[in-house]
Parts: C-alpha cells; structure tokens; sequence
C-alpha cells in the first residue's frame, strides 16, 4: 500500500511538473510576441496608385508629341546625327507607345489621345523655328528636358508600385526613356546648364537623415527590446522557481 502511495504522488508530481512547463512556454511565447500560426489569404489585385497613373499618362503624352517631333527632326534636322535621332526617337516611340496601349487596356485606364497644351507649344516652336540650325536646338532641348521629368516618375513607380502591370510598364519605359536620353545627348546640342538642378523628392530626407532613420529601423526592426526580452525571461525563471519550490518542498 506504501509503494502505491509511492507511486500515485510521482504520478502527482509528474503532472505537475508537464504543468509548469507547459504553463511556463505559454507564458514565455506569449510574452514575445511569437506569431501563431494562419494561413494567408490571397492577395487581391492592386490598384492603381497615382504615381502609377501619372506613368500611364504621361509615357502616353510623351509619345504622342515626341512621335511628330522626331518626325520634324529626321526631316528638318540641319545634321545628319539630328536626323537620325529624330528618326529613331519616333520609331521607337511607337513601339513604346503600343506598350502602354496594352498596358492600360490590362488595367482598364483611359489614356489621353492627344497632346496637352504645353506639348503642342513645344511641337508649334518647332514648326516656328526660323532656321533648321534653331530647330535642332529646339528639338533637343525640348525632348531631353521633358525625358528628365518623367525619369524620376519612371523609377518611383519601378520600386515602389504595388501593381504588376504598371511595374512591368516602368521597367519597358525605362529602357526607353534612358535610350533617348542617350541619343539626344550623342547630337552634342544639350545645354547641361541649363537643365533644371537635380534634387531629392518633396518626402526625402537628406543623406544624414536618412542614415539615421535606417540605423533607428535597424535597432527596432524586430519589433522586440533586449531589455524587455530579458525582464519577461527572468519573470518566468521566478515564476518557474516558485512553482517548483512549493512542488518538492517537504510536506
């Protein structure tokens, strides 16, 4: 009868033992924070946002104005080199511009069909230029700017869109955009000075801030305080210590 006493308190024991130390994991997990398990649910399709817009646009508007410009320059140019970069510029440009097409029909977004008022200034310039040296500089310093302006567009919306089309859109438009760049500068005629200064976006810190923000993110990326992880694992060692005193003590 004593043996079974013996055994019947082990068995007592022995469970509350399994007890603590399920009681004592569940604390800890809880107290970090440690993720349950779920099953994700699919994601849905992005929207569009409007710098995702602004891309569809605005490659849209470039080739509907760029396309005639180039056209001008392959006929009017007072080079050679003015010539075969307009040629090319529009020739390419059409091809572009059937990418955004499909694009946008993707998406279902309406792209403009024509030229906005500051673009068919420019294209009126052109035609206006009082001589084919005049034109090539007008050409030139028109096409460069505008490929400026929507590079910025171009690479905002190529590492930040949430969109898969108007991704796929940024990476096509790059290859493009910087092509031209490249071509109108290959003339010799881009005025560099007269380019508008380069700066950082409205919402971007400066180089000493932003280090700063990467190095604070670094520090509490996790989520989690060292201290505060080492204060909830000595709460649970004191918590375990108590259990397992008032357990073994002699009764």
């Amino acid at each position: 009868m004593f043996a079974g006493m013996v055994w019947q308190r082990r068995r007592v024991w022995s469970g509350r033992r399994r007890w603590v130390v399920c009681a004592l994991a569940g604390f800890v997990a809880g107290a970090l924070g440690l993720p349950a398990f779920a099953v994700a649910a699919p994601a849905a399709p992005a929207q569009l946002s409007a710098a995702d817009l602004a891309l569809f646009d605005g490659v849209r508007l470039a080739g509907l104005w760029e396309m005639p410009a180039g056209q001008m320059a392959a006929e009017r140019g007072s080079s050679q080199r003015v010539r075969e970069v307009g040629a090319e510029i529009a020739a390419q440009h059409a091809e572009l511009d059937q990418i955004v097409v499909d694009a946008a029909n993707k998406v279902g977004h309406q792209l403009p069909v024509e030229p906005n008022e500051t673009q068919q200034g420019w294209l009126n310039e052109m035609r206006d230029a009082s001589s084919d040296r005049e034109f090539d500089q007008i050409f030139v310093d028109r096409l460069r700017a505008a490929h400026g302006k929507i590079f910025p567009v171009i690479g905002a919306v190529r590492s930040g869109t949430r969109n898969e089309v108007a991704r796929g859109l940024a990476q096509e438009a790059n290859r493009f955009v910087l092509n031209h760049m490249t071509l109108l500068e290959s003339t010799g005629l881009v005025r560099y000075a007269a380019l508008p200064p380069a700066g950082l976006p409205a919402d971007q810190a400066p180089a000493d801030s932003l280090q700063e923000a990467a190095l604070a993110r670094s520090a509490t990326g996790s989520g989690f305080s060292p201290t505060a992880i080492w204060g909830v694992l000595l709460v649970a060692l004191v918590i375990g210590g108590v259990f397992t005193y008032r357990m073994f003590r002699p009764r």
